[in-house]
């Protein structure tokens, strides 16, 4: 510290121009600004945003017909790149939604997104994949479904997909009619298959399940095989049941109840959905048959139960008419009959 303090005394004390120096500083003149007393917190924000940033997600859509399109809309209004590739040419509808839109599936995988969506229907589900270039696309790519059964593409995925894929099987319960103007409240069924332990990729996996969660969805979290068994006795007879009322073609009437309403908006939400689907649902999952049967059985009971109680008062209704005309009748024969010695 001495030689320091001496150098600056000696520095001060031989300077010619100290006087000058001393001035020119007096004189010079000063500019005050405010500061925002945020400020020190501006890094934590710029950091935070930073962060948000990383976490958006390249996400390629497989299929953009009425669902994949509904996802992207959500996906892009969340800050996330969209991508897609179908069959068709959506070219003009994905550039509205803010889509990039692919006609060649290779030069889909060459933009390595960071997740791939299958979007296809269940009966093109494993064609598409089998001619799918998937050796294009970045390894550990986190790779989902939306379809509407889950062991089926879960057993797909496994069987066909890199090792070094991640697997997150997805079933948003709900579609463009029932989460048109909001997904609150919805569920989000998941598993997740196969996930790496690296960090990057469970975050991946998250920022993902993050978009449903910060849209109001109620995230479940449930086995593909225990999905399967839930959605046969729920999705699949509210499909069959809203199809079988279709076939009756309800109309409004001025006498109309809630629960009639209820019905009619049943029909109007299936009937959407193209037969398609409908037979997808029955013919990958193994518990639909089962509900079927179930759903024809109880028919057939409750239909019983009114024929039979019908007939009891049918029955009723006959007897009683015979036993009046009987005590009418019989006894003024069986008077005719002495009074005429006739036996």
């Amino acid at each position: 510290m001495l030689p320091c303090l001496n150098l600056l005394s000696s520095n001060t004390n031989t300077s010619p121009n100290r006087n000058a120096l001393k001035k020119k500083r007096t004189n010079r003149n000063f500019k005050v600004w405010a500061i925002d007393a945020a400020q020190p917190f501006d890094s934590e924000a710029q950091e935070k945003a930073k962060i948000e940033k990383n976490r958006k997600l390249k996400i390629g859509l497989i299929g953009f017909g009425n669902f994949g399109q509904f996802l992207a809309k959500r996906f892009v209004g969340t800050g996330n790149t969209v991508i897609a590739t179908s069959r068709t040419n959506y070219t003009s509808i994905a550039k509205n939604l803010g889509v990039t839109y692919f006609k060649d599936a290779d030069d889909f995988c060459e933009e390595h997104p960071d997740v791939v969506i299958l979007c296809t229907s269940i009966l093109s589900t494993e064609k598409t994949l089998r001619n799918f270039p998937i050796q294009r696309l970045k390894r550990n790519t986190l790779f989902c479904d939306v379809l509407s059964v889950k062991q089926f593409p879960k057993h797909l995925f496994l069987k066909l997909l890199p090792q070094d894929f991640d697997i997150l099987c997805l079933h948003p319960m709900f579609g463009p009619d029932s989460g048109k103007k909001s997904w609150q409240d919805l569920p989000l069924v998941f598993e997740k298959v196969r996930i790496g332990s690296e960090a990057v990729r469970v975050d991946r996996c998250n920022s993902l399940l993050e978009i449903f969660e910060m849209e109001g969805c109620r995230m479940v979290e449930m086995s593909c095989e225990e999905h399967d068994r839930q959605a046969a006795s729920s999705q699949f007879i509210t499909h069959t049941v809203g199809r079988m009322l279709g076939t009756m073609e309800l109309t409004e009437t001025s006498i109309s109840t809630k629960g009639y309403d209820s019905l009619r908006s049943l029909v109007d939400n299936t009937s959407n959905d193209s037969f398609e689907l409908y037979y997808g649902l029955f013919m990958y999952n193994k518990n639909a048959t089962t509900e079927l049967f179930r759903l024809e059985q109880a028919f057939a009971q409750v239909k019983s139960q009114l024929f039979d109680n019908l007939h009891e008062l049918i029955r009723n209704d006959i007897f009683d008419a015979e036993s009046i005309d009987t005590d009418r009748k019989f006894p003024d024969d069986k008077k005719f009959c002495e009074d005429k010695n006739i036996t």
